[in-house]
């Protein structure tokens, strides 16, 4: 099992985020993907002026005043109660993780800076679990997608990320910024999509985080993909799937995955990998299996 400090601050630290403006931006961007026939409206003619529901539309979903709908959207929140919140995320058809991010954005817990830039510890007793999930790819995540510790065949699977330097081991940073996780990703826009859902997650829970300020920051100058995807202001849990890769040494693995969020720190979710038994991929996770750490350098070297 490979552990690893977490990831200290980036050069180039960033501000923290504008809470205001992501509360503004999520609520304009959850109205706009409404119509009036979603919600039981009439639709009064073909040309309207705006995307989605107008504020007037959802203030009377809602059952509050268009005034205070419009102060909410323009990122006052100081003074919203939970039972109006309530409202406007049914009005919005809001999701669970959604209803949660409008939550914190709307009313944020406050944070102390020093427990922000606290390092993430994994417990010793969830080294030792990861140690004996032989065959099982398995890592534990924490903030910012920082991957935190991962065992022998996470390594073989995904890459030997002992070799990165630690602000590297970052899902957000890998998908985003190495060509090889493109290619290994088969549904590479759907990894993208659930790595920037998780992040916004983040924005919503930690608005003051610098690391995180600076990893948006740094993605949002070096990769178009992430500026388009950050700006749809969409949040997801992390849950299950399956996750169909492309691995330089085995070709196709169609892989299982499960996502356990951690009691003692929420923020930490411990994440499994498996192959339905007597597949073909079952079959290239025990060859795997034999290769290790050195599976993804050997796969590197093998011409196609």
């Amino acid at each position: 099992m490979d552990e690893h400090p977490s990831p200290g601050p980036a050069s180039g630290m960033g501000q923290s985020l504008d809470r205001r403006a992501e509360l503004s931006e999520f609520l304009r961007t959850r109205r706009a993907r409404l119509k009036p026939e979603d919600v039981g409206l009439p639709d009064f003619g073909r040309h309207r002026r705006v995307p989605g529901l107008r504020r007037e539309e959802l203030a009377q979903l809602a059952g509050v005043s268009v005034a205070y709908y419009t102060r909410l959207e323009q990122g006052n929140g100081r003074n919203v109660s939970p039972e109006v919140l309530d409202a406007i995320a049914r009005a919005l058809r809001l999701s669970d993780a959604e209803h949660a991010h409008l939550t914190h954005l709307a009313k944020p817990k406050q944070h102390k800076k020093k427990q922000t830039a606290r390092p993430q510890q994994v417990r010793g007793a969830l080294r030792q679990l990861l140690d004996t999930l032989d065959g099982v790819p398995a890592y534990i995540t924490g903030r910012r997608s920082d991957i935190l510790v991962w065992n022998r065949m996470a390594a073989a699977v995904f890459g030997d990320w002992s070799e990165l330097p630690p602000q590297e081991r970052n899902w957000a940073r890998m998908v985003f910024l190495k060509p090889e996780y493109r290619d290994l990703f088969v549904e590479w826009e759907q990894k993208a999509i659930d790595i920037v859902c998780l992040l916004r997650m983040d924005a919503g829970c930690h608005p003051d985080d610098p690391q995180l300020s600076a990893l948006v920051g740094l993605l949002s100058v070096k990769s178009e993909d992430f500026r388009r995807l950050w700006a749809t202001h969409d949040v997801k849990e992390k849950t299950y799937g399956v996750k169909r890769l492309r691995h330089p040494l085995v070709g196709d693995l169609a892989l299982q995955f499960e996502s356990f969020r951690l009691s003692g720190d929420g923020e930490q979710v411990l994440i499994t990998y498996h192959a339905e038994p007597g597949s073909a991929s079952a079959d290239a996770l025990r060859l795997l299996a034999s290769w290790g750490t050195d599976a993804t350098r050997a796969g590197a070297a093998t011409p196609p």
